[in-house]
């Protein structure tokens, strides 16, 4: 395969970006990969060409529960706005539904759903544990495919598979991260190996020819599109100088790695989840010390952040020896408002998006 020249390079990251370790000698022993993100010249896809999928291998360890959140809950409420308003009465069927919380959240409200997931662990008659493949001999009125295309190496290809699956028919729902929303916060914490893919609206726009609704939720860091499966195409006349990157992208993160070592008192990190551990990681390898990690998942409580090696710590345990000297790094900025009443409004708190301009 001849590579392409990449518009933004990082070396050595973890390739997991939610995998827990239960020591923190494991934690950074943990396997590293490259990313060099490129734009195919055909599809005008952006992608990692170093990813390679054979690194992954996903197991009980990797949590990314979100649930536990009321600010992710409210986001799951709008995304249940949209099924209602395009799949309702609908026989339905999720594509990599992960552990099958979406899947029992739909059949409360009545859906008639089926998950599918090879990797699915434990027992439900509603979830498959296998790929969406004809010979399964199901299919569905609409599919759902929450954040899962941005870990698919051949997106438009996979798209192509679970349209033949499904007798080339039906609605689909797709929910990736939103390349625009990343763009515009310079948000290096937001680039992962496992996403080997990154969306723009405009990709959508060329990949189906007949949507339904295309938008963002949670706070634009979303991107969503309920399209056609059957009017899926490949993108045509692709023009080379249309996409332009912010080329300093990294210049947030220096600026932030110089605030965080000057800041006063303990430096906690609030999400253990994947935007907190590229923080860590990345102040880990700039010399900044981190003192705490907070998480209010109890499966990640106790265990260890890759490659910081990091311990998670409950909020209850952290909260109660906070000053207001001490510095708040809050990692999603939608979270922000929830983190500073759990603390009282006792510390200082600083947005990863706050680094944006400065």
């Amino acid at each position: 395969m001849t590579l392409l020249q990449p518009f933004y390079t990082v070396r050595d990251i973890p390739i997991f970006q939610n995998k827990m370790f239960n020591s923190r000698e494991e934690a950074l022993a943990c396997p590293t990969g490259d990313i060099e993100l490129v734009r195919d010249p055909d599809t005008g896809l952006i992608f990692n060409q170093q990813f390679k999928a054979d690194k992954l291998n996903y197991d009980s360890d990797y949590q990314n529960d979100q649930s536990l959140s009321a600010i992710f809950r409210a986001h799951l409420a709008d995304v249940m706005d949209v099924i209602n308003r395009f799949f309702k009465g609908k026989s339905l069927i999720e594509v990599g539904c992960g552990k099958g919380y979406f899947v029992n959240d739909l059949m409360l409200l009545g859906y008639n759903i089926i998950g599918i997931d090879p990797a699915f662990e434990g027992e439900s008659q509603h979830i498959i544990k296998s790929r969406f493949e004809s010979t399964l001999g199901i299919e569905a009125d609409g599919l759902i495919l929450r954040h899962v295309l941005e870990h698919i190496s051949n997106p438009v290809s996979f798209l192509k598979q679970l349209c033949g699956a499904n007798r080339n028919k039906g609605l689909i729902y797709i929910e990736v991260p939103c390349f625009d929303w990343i763009i515009s916060k310079k948000a290096w914490y937001d680039i992962f190996y496992e996403h080997c893919n990154y969306f723009r609206r405009q990709d959508f726009v060329n990949m189906f020819s007949n949507i339904y609704d295309l938008g963002t939720l949670f706070g634009d860091q979303y991107l969503y599109v309920v399209a056609d499966l059957a009017s899926l195409r490949s993108r045509q006349g692709v023009d080379a100088d249309e996409f332009l990157f912010v080329n300093d992208i990294g210049s947030s993160l220096d600026k932030l790695a110089e605030f965080a070592q000057n800041a006063n008192g303990k430096k906690i990190v609030w999400g253990g989840a994947a935007k907190g551990m590229m923080f860590c990681f990345e102040m880990m390898r700039k010399g900044v010390p981190i003192d705490e990690v907070i998480d209010i998942n109890p499966s990640k409580q106790g265990k260890f952040l890759a490659g910081s090696g990091l311990q998670v710590m409950a909020p209850n345990e952290s909260i109660k020896n906070l000053s207001s000297k001490d510095t708040i790094f809050v990692t999603n900025p939608l979270y922000h408002d929830e983190i500073v009443h759990l603390t009282k409004n006792n510390c200082n708190y600083v947005s990863l998006d706050e680094f944006i301009n400065l």
